[in-house]
């Protein structure tokens, strides 16, 4: 018997091909049985021939694999062009075994044969990097280096094009929202700047040829982290302050309210409002922001000088207030001036948000948004609970009295013509569909703009009302005056996959065929950009409602048709080939998972076997919202696109954890997901590969800018980096999702903080290009704002605080940054 010298390397070398092989074959075989690629049996074929012919240490062992190298670039190229990360997902184990194979302890081995007596063989036939087979290995690896370095600068997903500059100046939106004074360039006196929901100032000190100069101008720290007991893992400080005079006012995850000075960011006055958090079963500890109230006489005694207004000689009276949303369901209102109580608003200086309200359970219900502040008004929505039970607390609509807190009007969607203000002993609905996110407002035409979410359970409506089903995840126009519905315009039809209205709509005046019209924009979870007439609700960019796929829950429904708008970022359906991966097999192991669950499209029911739902309840867009500016007519938006798979649990009783484990808790926690009182629990979950990677191709994020006056994306260019959510902190820029909203600037340069890597980024408006970026101390999940200090030098101003579901660092840091004097 002849007996070939193999050496311990290429027997480990022969067992890895093998293990290889049969990894590949078996997962091959299972895919194509569910309808899947043939590509990873061929692969595992192609893996266990090249082992048993090193084995033998046959030189064809290097052919058979060329031929692998070969197949695997035609097969990647095939089903994603010149786009690297999904080329290196299909390629990368090819290749690397593919240059094992030519190192000279392989190499020098193929083709050996036992010596006769006396007689030194170096080989019958020499193999090598150029010799032999070695060529077509060597050949077929140059081709894939070469298409992978070609790739790396291609980006297939980059769409170029440059805003043109409109010659027409701003609308009168751009200056106020109302009747009111005029705000002044240098402030921020609501979330978007103003009630229109913009996020756009006037300011123009920064431009695209001097931003790479900004710098940090000063930093303050709060000192209220996450991680307290009692503390949710939604503890987020999302908050965009104000800017008031020579102020900035803010508020922190545990109900502080700050005020600093705008210019040097020194601590002025700091107001804690004490909510007993050991008590609140929250699912939520946050404050987006604060709401502002300038009364007529605080705006003449105001006018010119900087600094808020202070308190009126009346004893507990404010000349202007702000007005604070608390954790356990309180409303705030405090003096800008010193944050004392406004002990003449409400009882004591606030309103107990429980008032009439069913189902009473502290932490339960609270508003994590700002409310909209009018000249006579301060209007309040909140969030329930989601996913814990079908027993939660009304999503009614209150207005009070913005001076002394009374009760003007509520519409409580159960009930929408009835909005006098509910008597005494009586309770608003039960679970109606809510408003988390924030609303916009217009004192001209007299109407509140209110985006909806749903009724829990999200992900079962076979027992809504026609009510619920009339309102539910819509954004609905009330009269200011009254509260009655002016308009309604339905975003999801019956939705049962948490796509409610996340963002606030924002208000703008168009340019269509010659005439101005007032419009509004409401960005959704789903990727639409619906473009309405804000006097009726009606379409501006064209709506179209297409067929949804069916086939909904035992006792459910799915709606035929959903609308789609003419500016759209929903992303095309997910494939096989838009699975992705570290390596070959994890991205096999998505492809299974793909296959193995129900997936026709946008609007695939949930299921009991798992459906996959993208783009997922993360949204495309979230209550970060968009900018919108007023002269070019354009928006600015920042895209994410992860997907998330939703899988109903049959409930057999009102007690057992079907999701988590165990029994209902009693005091503690909110049992999320486990919908008490609806037949089925949910699991919710990322779409993510064994490694914990997304299972579809990056990019996951981009910024874009659409013109809102034709529905076109001019630009789209993915945005951030992997260098925060990655084991090794590599930078590359892969475009990575954002949770938080984006400004701009009359200087045409946009802001961004919110993408999970922590840099906060300005770009060009007019071309997408990032003009700067600099390093945060944590997750800047927040909205920007910008102002003017005193000083005359315009600032940005970021929140670095974290996100709890995202996993970036939390932190407490408010930073300014501004060109050098």
């Amino acid at each position: 018997m002849t007996h070939l010298k193999r050496s311990v390397a290429l027997w480990a070398m022969v067992i890895l091909l093998a293990l290889l092989g049969l990894g590949s074959l078996g997962g091959g075989l299972w895919l194509i049985l569910l309808g899947g690629s043939w590509y990873y049996a061929i692969a595992g074929v192609l893996f266990l021939a090249t082992a048993v012919l090193l084995a033998k240490c046959s030189p064809a062992a290097l052919s058979i694999y060329a031929l692998l190298v070969i197949g695997t670039l035609i097969w990647a190229l095939w089903e994603v062009g010149l786009d690297w990360w999904p080329l290196s997902a299909r390629g990368d184990v090819v290749a690397v075994i593919g240059f094992l194979l030519l190192l000279p302890w392989v190499t020098r081995r193929l083709g050996e044969r036992e010596p006769m007596a006396g007689e030194r063989v170096p080989g019958a036939y020499p193999v090598g990097v150029f010799r032999g087979t070695g060529i077509p290995l060597t050949a077929s690896l140059v081709i894939v280096l070469l298409v992978g370095v070609a790739s790396w600068f291609t980006d297939p997903h980059r769409i170029d094009g440059t805003i043109p500059t409109r010659q027409q100046t701003a609308s009168a939106s751009d200056a106020g929202a109302g009747s009111g004074p005029a705000i002044p360039d240098g402030e921020w006196q609501a979330y978007g700047r103003t009630g229109y929901g913009q996020r756009y100032s006037p300011l123009t000190g920064i431009t695209p040829e001097n931003a790479d100069k900004l710098q940090v101008a000063w930093t303050y720290e709060t000192g209220d982290l996450r991680g307290q007991p009692g503390d949710p893992k939604e503890t987020t400080f999302e908050v965009t302050p104000l800017k008031i005079g020579n102020r900035l006012f803010l508020c922190s995850p545990h109900q502080h309210v700050i005020a600093l000075d705008a210019t040097t960011g020194k601590e002025v006055w700091r107001r804690d409002l004490k909510i007993n958090q050991k008590q609140l079963a929250l699912q939520h500890l946050t404050c987006r922001g604060l709401s502002y109230h300038r009364a007529q006489q605080a705006a003449q005694q105001t006018a010119g000088s900087g600094s808020p207004p202070s308190a009126s000689p009346a004893g507990g009276a404010c000349a202007a207030k702000l007005f604070m949303p608390t954790a356990d369901g309180r409303l705030v209102a405090l003096n800008p001036e010193d944050g004392s109580i406004c002990t003449g608003f409400g009882q004591d200086g606030q309103i107990n948000l429980w008032a009439n309200m069913p189902n009473v359970r502290p932490g339960a219900y609270y508003s994590t948004s700002p409310p909209v502040v009018t000249a006579n008004l301060v209007i309040v929505g909140g969030t329930v609970l989601d996913n814990v039970s079908v027993h939660e607390q009304s999503g009614v609509i209150r207005a009070f009295d913005v001076n002394d807190g009374h009760l003007v009007w509520n519409w409580d969607s159960a009930k929408p013509d009835q909005t006098a203000p509910i008597p005494n002993g009586q309770t608003y609905t039960v679970n109606s569909p809510n408003s988390w996110s924030i609303s916009s407002v217009d004192e001209v035409l007299g109407m509140v703009y209110v985006p909806l979410g749903n009724q829990p359970p999200d992900q079962f409506g076979g027992n809504r009302s026609p009510a619920v089903e009339r309102f539910s995840s819509s954004v609905v126009a009330l009269d200011l005056a009254t509260g009655q519905v002016r308009w309604v315009f339905q975003t999801v039809h019956h939705d049962l996959w948490d796509y409610d209205v996340p963002a606030q709509p924002s208000l703008i005046d168009l340019t269509v065929d010659g005439q101005t019209v007032p419009a509004l924009v409401q960005p959704t979870k789903q990727g639409e950009l619906f473009v309405l007439d804000r006097r009726t609700g009606k379409p501006i960019l064209p709506v179209t409602e297409k067929p949804a796929p069916q086939g909904a829950a035992e006792g459910d429904h799915a709606a035929p048709t959903q609308p789609v708008s003419a500016l759209s970022y929903d992303p095309p359906p997910l494939t096989g080939a838009d699975m992705w991966g570290a390596t070959m097999f994890d991205q096999l192991a998505c492809r299974i998972a793909l296959k193995r669950l129900r997936y026709d499209g946008r609007f695939t029911p949930p299921s009991l076997q798992g459906s996959l739902v993208y783009p997922g309840n993360f949204g495309v867009f979230n209550w970060g919202s968009v900018a919108v500016d007023p002269k070019r007519q354009i928006a600015f938006t920042t895209p994410a696109y992860l997907a998330f798979v939703s899988q109903l649990v049959p409930r057999k009783n009102d007690t057992e954890l079907y999701v988590q484990g165990g029994e209902r808790p009693k005091f503690s926690l909110p049992a999320l997901n486990e919908n008490f009182g609806a037949p089925y629990a949910v699991k919710l979950a990322p779409f993510v590969s064994v490694l914990g990677l997304p299972c579809q191709a990056p990019p996951w994020g981009y910024v874009a800018a659409a013109d809102l006056t034709t529905g076109k994306i001019v630009w789209k260019h993915k945005n951030g980096t992997t260098r925060d959510a990655a084991p090794i902190p590599l930078p590359f820029r892969m475009g990575v999702p954002n949770l938080g909203g984006p400004i701009m600037t009359a200087g045409g340069v946009a802001f961004l903080s919110g993408t999970i890597d922590y840099y906060v980024r300005a770009y060009d408006v007019s071309t997408g290009k990032q003009l700067w970026e600099s390093r945060l101390p944590a997750g800047g999940q927040a909205t920007p704002m910008t102002y003017q200090g005193e000083d005359g030098r315009q600032y940005v101003l970021v929140v670095a605080g974290g996100h709890g579901s995202l996993g970036t660092k939390a932190g407490d840091s408010v930073i300014a940054y501004a060109l050098p004097k």
